[in-house]
């Protein structure tokens, strides 16, 4: 509102009667004295000034509210900031609904492609509402939104190198020249297995996600996306996906996985064990058959001789 009254944001906040108060923590809950002070000094009603805030945000959820918009739509003035763009959940400014767009000036359709980002939108949607109603304190349910955070966000694997997939085409002089790069090990979240359009795209060295809630607090808008997307996967099908991570882990990282499960409820671990058990009884199956039948192959007498010898000749 500052900028409406062509006043600085301390210069504004004093002018209401609040003088060395903080921005964030006004923006985050009013007392009744305070709503009441803001609306007679700016002539709206209490209730509208107390729908600006974050009132209805439950405190686990503070930390996960920007200062500012987390990305910039094209048509919007760049010192406004409205309240749904401080969410890491919305990607599309709730005016314009136009995508967001992230600092170098990209929308996600265009670093996703415009086909990858429409097939993953309904995945993206269903995230954002588990979010939102968890971050209101409604709709609360069985995994939760931290659980299931905590759970992309854990290292399936030990960290490694860039593989060859994920390195640049380079000659063997810039190849030397960036030695360093590609001898840096990175961390190898769930989240790439959860969300592998989100491995194929992302930069080889920031891939990597801060754990828990601060993946969300502190992400780029790619990364939001990724996490808001993993969650809405789970929720469609928490079983297999589970499933799918533990199969793609090694032993180390299936340790963790399994610490990370521990604050999900007791019916979908015991699925996820005992659907696990049976993936790996028909791995074992297909891998016992696949080797008798090369066996069998190379014990097979051959009729005829691959070279045929002149005479007198061996």
């Amino acid at each position: 509102m500052a900028p409406f009254y062509a006043m600085t944001v301390p210069e504004f906040v004093a002018e209401l009667g609040l003088p060395g108060r903080d921005m964030f923590d006004l923006e985050w809950r009013l007392s009744e004295g305070q709503g009441a002070l803001i609306g007679h000094r700016t002539g709206l009603s209490e209730a509208a000034v107390q729908a600006m805030t974050f009132r209805d945000v439950v405190p686990e959820a503070r930390m996960i509210i920007a200062r500012k918009n987390r990305g910039h739509c094209p048509l919007c003035p760049t010192d406004v900031h409205r309240k749904p763009a401080a969410l890491p959940w919305a990607f599309r400014c709730p005016v314009h609904s136009l995508e967001l767009r992230e600092a170098g000036g990209l929308t996600l359709s265009q670093t996703l492609s415009p086909e990858r980002f429409t097939a993953m939108e309904a995945h993206m949607l269903a995230g954002a509402a588990v979010l939102d109603d968890w971050a209101r304190g409604d709709g609360q349910r069985a995994l939760g939104a931290p659980g299931m955070l905590a759970f992309l966000t854990t290292r399936h694997r030990r960290a490694s190198p860039p593989s060859i997939a994920e390195q640049p085409r380079m000659s063997l002089q810039t190849r030397r020249d960036y030695h360093d790069f590609l001898t840096t090990p990175i961390a190898r979240q769930v989240l790439t297995v959860v969300v592998p359009e989100y491995d194929q795209v992302a930069p080889v060295l920031a891939k990597p996600v801060r754990s828990g809630l601060h993946a969300l607090a502190q992400s780029s808008l790619l990364q939001a996306f990724a996490l808001t997307v993993g969650v809405g996967r789970i929720v469609e099908d928490p079983i297999n996906r589970v499933v799918d991570v533990l199969l793609a882990s090694d032993a180390e990282g299936q340790g963790r996985v399994r610490d990370a499960l521990k604050t999900w409820p007791l019916s979908p671990r015991r699925r996820i064990s005992a659907r696990f058990w049976r993936a790996q009884r028909d791995e074992r199956k297909r891998q016992i058959v696949e080797k008798a039948t090369k066996r069998c192959q190379s014990q097979k007498l051959r009729l005829i001789q691959s070279h045929k010898y002149r005479h007198r000749i061996s």
